[in-house]
């Protein structure tokens, strides 16, 4: 589910500038055109106008794309801010006036561990180490399968850490 969360129109200069409103983020924008050559260059940088209101600043950048089933062009991208928790992913698609809406739409998840049973079942774990192997103490492993430490205890402490938990 993806939600419209701003709007560009073209200012007198035919600069995309809008506002993107959220619950966190209440941000003026405008899209400059990227001057490049290279095939993986962005269409736009997003810039943000400065808290002060006095300069823009680069948060992002949107690349043109083409929906595969209907054709049409849209900029999908990202913008970041130290405010941010994480990155923002956007994408601007054009309305008939020439203006943009704004969407935002969350990550989808990896994919879960299958369930138990299904024909995508994880194999089944390997027996715990008996001491039944060729060279094996026999002793049933214990602890956290990472061997005695070798390092000197820290000073003000001696002893191990089992010491140190019971009680006097």
């Amino acid at each position: 589910m993806s939600m419209n969360i701003g709007n560009l129109k073209l200012n007198e200069q035919g600069t995309p500038v809008g506002r993107i409103v959220t619950l966190t983020v209440n941000a003026v924008i405008a899209l400059r055109p990227v001057q490049s050559n290279h095939e993986r260059a962005p269409a736009f940088d997003i810039m943000g106008l400065s808290g002060d209101r006095r300069t823009w600043v680069k948060i992002g950048a949107v690349w043109e794309y083409t929906a595969n089933d209907t054709g049409e062009s849209f900029w999908s991208g990202r913008f970041d801010d130290p405010s941010l928790a994480r990155p923002m992913d956007v994408a601007l698609f054009r309305q008939e006036d020439g203006s943009f809406n704004v969407s935002w739409r969350r990550p989808q998840r990896k994919r879960e561990l299958p369930a138990l049973g299904s024909d995508d079942a994880l194999p089944p774990m390997p027996a715990a180490d008996t001491g039944d192997t060729p060279g094996d103490t026999g002793t049933p492993a214990t602890g956290d399968g990472l061997g005695e430490s070798t390092a000197p205890a820290p000073k003000g402490r001696s002893g191990s850490k089992d010491k140190e938990l019971a009680p006097a």
